[in-house]
């Protein structure tokens, strides 16, 4: 940008611009989702980033709850680029906004599945698509609450190292490691369609379930992955699900269950390109911890997965 035109340039992220690549300085300014306008109003938008900084259903390592900031600031470094690989970019076709951060009272931790659905069905209810930057992974069932009341059962496609279908029949519990099992016993998911990629623990009291398992083994061995998960869940509308702990600690260390064996920024990166074609109806990306990470990397990482997230849902509607 000549410095001509940036003597009278107001910062994208308040500016109300709605398309277009951003080449600002990725060091100032707002630092909104790939300085994307932050906005309440969904008139004409596409696709709406929101986060929700929630992380008291953790196991082990708390944090997350500053995870949406981390991966906005992290994002501000690619706003001027197209995702690499899909030929196209969706922030020149599509409004895509940052919705801002979910509202709750942090003491209210029982309330707060309900407001996440709520939240989540505000989005749906505008014709947008919601991507949700978390918090920990529990946020993922009120939003499958909410894609499964517009679409009904969607196809689940989750990147995880672990499986989250630790038995739970205890409906007032809050917990980021049984969103699959309840997900599977309310009937929001079609577990029959639905595909987990990278898990790498054992279950020891594990719901008997139909959803087919890729794990990181199968992975790293070179398995037709993307095909399989074409295969099984296209055809409907799909929800996917990216855990940031499905990559191996040496490339996202700020999570709160690190598990060793993981999938690399590669390899993640070449499998949601594989998947181009899903009918992508809503998505998360979660377990970002910023407080174990070192210079940013699990922020970044998670910033690209969004991206390519977002690019992977525009491949239809392009």
């Amino acid at each position: 940008m000549a410095l001509e035109d940036a003597k009278h340039e107001v910062d994208r992220a308040i500016s109300g611009a709605r398309t277009g690549l951003g080449y600002e300085n990725p060091f100032a300014g707002v630092p909104s989702f790939l300085r994307r306008r932050l906005t309440k109003d969904l008139t004409g938008v596409d696709v709406a980033v929101t986060g929700i900084p929630f992380d008291q259903a953790v196991t082990n390592r708390p944090g997350a709850r500053f995870g949406p900031r981390a991966v906005r600031e992290a994002s501000t470094l690619m706003a001027g680029d197209a995702p690499y690989g899909w030929g196209y970019s969706p922030l020149d076709r599509f409004d895509v906004v940052d919705y801002g951060d979910m509202a709750f009272d942090y003491a209210a931790v029982a309330d707060v599945p309900g407001r996440i659905e709520a939240h989540v069905a505000t989005i749906l209810d505008a014709g947008v698509t919601p991507i949700l930057l978390g918090g920990d992974h529990s946020v993922a069932l009120p939003s499958l609450r909410a894609h499964a009341a517009k679409h009904g059962p969607v196809a689940l496609v989750q990147f995880d190292a672990h499986p989250d279908t630790w038995s739970d029949d205890d409906a007032a519990r809050v917990d980021h490691g049984t969103f699959v099992y309840k997900a599977i016993q309310e009937g929001l998911i079609d577990a029959k369609r639905s595909v987990q990629i990278g898990t790498r623990v054992e279950v020891e009291d594990e719901a008997q379930h139909d959803i087919t398992r890729l794990d990181a083994r199968f992975v790293h061995a070179g398995g037709d992955v993307t095909e399989q998960v074409r295969a099984i869940a296209g055809g409907g509308p799909v929800y996917l699900t990216f855990d940031i702990d499905v990559l191996d600690p040496a490339y996202a260390p700020g999570t709160g269950t690190p598990v060793w064996g993981g999938l690399t920024s590669a390899q993640s990166g070449l499998l949601l390109r594989g998947l181009a074609g899903l009918d992508l109806v809503g998505a998360d990306v979660v377990e970002v911890s910023p407080p174990y990470d070192h210079a940013a990397i699990t922020a970044l990482a998670a910033a690209h997965v969004v991206y390519d997230i977002l690019a992977l849902w525009g491949w239809k509607h392009r």
